[in-house]
């Protein structure tokens, strides 16, 4: 197991839901964090109380590259090195096979797949370096599945399943391991307005931040590819 001491993740969307939830159980566990949202100012009350040596907060647009080589070159400045990346920052419109809405289905490209590569792509040297370099990906059970018409958000998940396989290939030699977590509905203000299903059912973010905490600490010999949870008891897995 790696022990969190020195070691330094960034973290996409920190400040709310899932991300808010892993930054959290990060800093508590003992990791010094780099933490992205596209409101710095967002972040304040998180890390309020926050020892300041153990912690960066920087602007970070999924459509937005320059601000992820900004963001990737300010934490490698302030910590000296880069062992870990959370590309937890995501959307989900609704683009099914005959809505001809290609601005809605751009946009999801661009923040669920295109800004992730993009920050992969940026802090894969750094990570590399590291000689134990992780990147996990919030994917989705939208990635592996698809259950309804919504396949514009779907196209998206399955391609950062995709990433998050290529990543692992491209870095393996050099330590780096990635992992696609592909949760299935999650009580965040993403899910508020689904019908199908009521909030205190679903997945805990904070329960997707201890997988990512054990997954962060596992050794270079025991690579997670993906990791599906469910709220439900789902026929199809």
């Amino acid at each position: 197991m790696l022990a969190p001491d020195g070691r330094v993740i960034m973290i996409s969307g920190a400040n709310r839901g899932i991300g808010l939830a892993i930054a959290r159980t990060l800093y508590d566990a003992g990791y010094s964090l780099s933490l992205g949202a596209r409101n710095p100012e967002a972040l304040a009350d998180l890390t309020s109380g926050w020892l300041p040596e153990r912690v960066l907060t920087a602007r970070y647009d999924a459509e937005d590259q320059e601000t992820h080589r900004q963001w990737v070159a300010a934490t490698v400045a302030r910590f000296d090195r880069l062992d870990g990346l959370v590309n937890n920052a995501g959307i989900a419109e609704t683009v099914s096979v005959e809505d001809d809405n290609d601005e809605l289905l751009d946009r999801m490209w661009a923040v669920n797949v295109k800004a992730p590569l993009s920050m992969t792509r940026t802090a894969l040297p750094h990570l590399r370096r590291s000689g134990a370099g992780r990147i996990i990906n919030l994917a989705s059970v939208a990635g592996k599945v698809v259950y309804d018409d919504g396949i514009g958000y779907s196209m998206t998940k399955f391609a950062a399943v995709a990433l998050s396989h290529a990543t692992r290939h491209a870095g393996w030699e050099d330590g780096v391991r990635c992992t696609a977590l592909c949760p299935g509905y999650v009580a965040t203000d993403m899910t508020a307005d689904v019908e199908t299903m009521a909030q205190d059912q679903m997945i805990e973010p904070e329960d997707l931040a201890e997988i990512v905490l054990t997954v962060l600490a596992l050794s270079n010999k025991a690579s997670i590819a993906e990791i599906i949870v469910n709220c439900r008891d789902d026929v199809m897995f």
